[in-house]
C-alpha cells in the first residue's frame, strides 16, 4: 500500500482526480492511502456476505447495503475519506446516501482484512471509524475465519463479539439477520 504525504489532502484535491482513474483512494487524517486490489479469497469473502445482506434486506427493506468501491465521507474538513468492503445505512439514516457518495458514518462497515491492510484496518480505519462514532464495525479475517465485530458505546469501542466459521452470525442492528459463516468462509 501507497502512502503519499506531500500535503494534507482535501475533497477539492480528491474531486480533481482523473475520472475513471483505476485506482482506489482513502484519505485518512489527510494522508492518502492507495490500498492494492483485493485478492481472490478476499473476493469471495465479500461477495459472500454481500449475499446474505442482500437476501435478507430484499425480504425486510430496512435500509441498503452497498459493495466496494463506495466513497465513504465521514468529513470534510479535514478530509476523511474510505472506501469500505461493505456498508449498510438504514432506512433512517438514508438521507446520508447521495448519487455520488454516502456523506456520514453508516450503521454498519465491514473491512476485510488482507496483508496489505490489516495494519491500516485495526489501527487508522478502527479508531477513524470510532471518532465518528460508526455504530458499528466488522473486521472479517478470512485466515482465521473469524468475525469481530465491535459496538460503540459512550463514544469507544469496546470488547468484540467474535465469530468463527462454525457460528451463526446475528447483528442487533439487523434484526432476524441470521449468517452461517461456513457460508462466508
Amino acid at each position: 500500500m501507497t502512502i503519499l504525504k506531500l500535503k494534507a489532502w482535501t475533497y477539492d484535491d480528491y474531486l480533481a482526480l482523473p475520472e475513471g482513474d483505476p485506482l482506489r483512494y482513502e484519505v485518512i487524517d489527510g494522508e492518502v492511502y492507495m490500498p492494492p486490489a483485493s485478492n481472490i479469497r478476499h473476493q469471495r469473502v465479500i461477495s459472500n456476505l454481500h449475499f446474505h445482506f442482500r437476501t435478507f434486506l430484499n425480504g425486510q427493506p430496512i435500509g441498503e447495503a452497498f459493495l466496494s468501491p463506495i466513497d465513504v465521507i465521514l468529513s470534510l474538513n479535514p478530509l476523511q475519506y474510505v472506501e469500505p468492503d461493505l456498508v449498510f445505512v438504514s432506512k433512517e439514516r438514508s438521507s446520508i446516501v447521495t448519487e455520488r457518495n454516502i456523506q456520514g458514518s453508516p450503521d454498519i462497515v465491514v473491512e476485510i482484512l488482507s496483508e496489505g491492510t490489516e495494519k491500516r484496518d485495526r489501527r487508522e480505519k478502527f479508531s477513524l471509524y470510532e471518532r465518528f462514532g460508526v455504530p458499528k464495525y466488522w473486521i472479517v479475517d478470512p485466515e482465521k475465519e473469524a468475525i469481530q465485530i465491535f459496538q460503540i458505546s459512550d463514544g469507544r469501542y469496546h470488547a468484540p463479539l467474535e465469530f468463527g466459521k462454525k457460528d451463526v452470525l446475528v447483528s442487533s442492528l439487523l434484526p432476524g439477520l441470521s449468517i452461517p459463516l461456513s457460508e462466508v468462509f
